[in-house]
């Protein structure tokens, strides 16, 4: 008599049987449905944005590069410049033989150990518009505890004990997950002698995106605080961890994000010009998505083009900006006409020229939020003509 195969165990092959042929398995009854399951409708396809054409009313006048893949506006030159539709990645992309290879190092931060962003938040829900104020929205957030991985790269040609110049990121990479791409741009700008032998520290977000989540609140608020936490709290770590130091000069301090990460780059100079000059922004979310709502920055970062800008002295800011001609165009349930990513970053461009700023401003075709088709083509001319005019003290 051939031995029993017990139910408990004759369930699990069936299914294995079923799901590799592709057919129900009529011998096995199936799971219950359970109640998240019932209740989770699918969430809605979000339109794609329209294409915005360079040319329309409002878009600076741009010099033309597009139709040439591979092309970059140049690193000693300031302005509006137009590429694509097709791009081409830039050599410095690649590995390059005999190139020093720096080293890369990870670490944690908890937030319950910090002073700032301690507790975090987070929301179940998007939030409504606030019927008594249409630039703000209604969310409902609770506190959490969370962790965050800071990348730090070091060049081969760093001397300890010297003060370094510092490239600060954000939306850094995960522990065990380090962004070689762009170490690898970096270290043959260094080899090359086309940028200084900085030392990057990629800084990750603590959780969740836009109003009423932790990272939204780091990038999006209209303040110095995120600045002083990568100052007081981040930086004083990475110099004790890895034996560092960065220089003090805001001339040799740059910052660098994509999206709100590319706002949360900007706010940092622009509340503390005596920590960084250099910014570098693909995609920057200048647009009101600030949460909670603040009187004095009633539009949250569209208020850098509306009346920051404008209604102040030159800062000593270098700013490079890209956007894509699909950026993102009203992502949510908020219509106050300051949701407009591409019509945000050609507001910069104005407000930029005219105050006299040191500016670039490259204009994406075919490219959505995060540039990412163009990123490999325009990432290293931008740091580049980031850099243009350190001089180390």
């Amino acid at each position: 008599m051939k031995p029993l195969i017990p139910l408990v165990l004759l369930a699990p092959l069936a299914n294995l049987i079923a799901a590799q042929s592709g057919a129900p398995n009529p011998a096995v009854p199936a799971a219950p449905a359970t109640p998240s399951a019932l209740a989770a409708p699918k969430k809605p396809e979000r339109p794609a944005p329209p294409t915005r054409p360079f040319d329309a009313p409002g878009t600076p006048t741009f010099l033309r590069l597009d139709g040439n893949p591979g092309a970059t506006p140049p690193a000693n030159a300031d302005g509006d410049y137009l590429v694509g539709p097709e791009y081409a990645a830039a050599p410095e992309t690649k590995i390059i033989e005999g190139v020093l290879q720096g080293r890369i190092e990870q670490f944690q931060m908890d937030s319950r150990d910090c002073q700032r962003f301690n507790p975090g938040i987070a929301r179940e829900t998007f939030g409504t518009p606030d019927p008594n104020n249409p630039r703000t929205l209604i969310v409902e957030t609770h506190n959490i505890d969370y962790k965050r991985t800071i990348t730090v790269h070091i060049p081969a040609q760093y001397v300890p004990g010297t003060p370094a110049p510092l490239l600060v990121t954000h939306d850094g990479p995960g522990m065990g997950k380090p962004d070689q791409n762009l170490t690898r741009i970096l270290e043959n700008l260094i080899a090359q002698k086309r940028i200084p032998p900085i030392i990057t520290v990629m800084v990750a977000n603590g959780g969740g995106d836009a109003q009423g989540h932790e990272r939204g609140k780091e990038y999006d608020t209209m303040s110095g605080l995120f600045a002083e936490f990568i100052q007081h709290e981040v930086l004083p770590l990475v110099e004790k961890n890895y034996g560092v130091k960065f220089t003090s000069d805001p001339d040799g301090r740059a910052t660098m994000g994509t999206s709100s990460g590319g706002s949360a780059a900007l706010i940092m100079a622009w509340y503390h010009p005596e920590w960084f000059h250099r910014v570098l922004t693909l995609s920057g979310t200048f647009v009101n998505q600030q949460w909670p709502f603040n009187p004095e920055t009633p539009g949250g970062a569209w208020d850098f083009h509306a009346k920051l800008i404008p209604e102040s002295d030159p800062k000593p800011i270098r700013l490079y900006m890209a956007v894509g001609d699909r950026d993102n165009f009203n992502p949510n349930v908020m219509r106050d006409g300051m949701h407009d990513w591409v019509e945000a970053n050609n507001r910069m461009a104005h407000v930029l020229k005219a105050k006299a700023y040191h500016y670039q401003y490259v204009y994406c075709l075919n490219s959505g939020h995060g540039v990412g088709n163009a990123r490999s083509q325009i990432l290293p001319s931008a740091l580049e003509w980031l850099w243009q005019g350190y001089q180390s003290r």
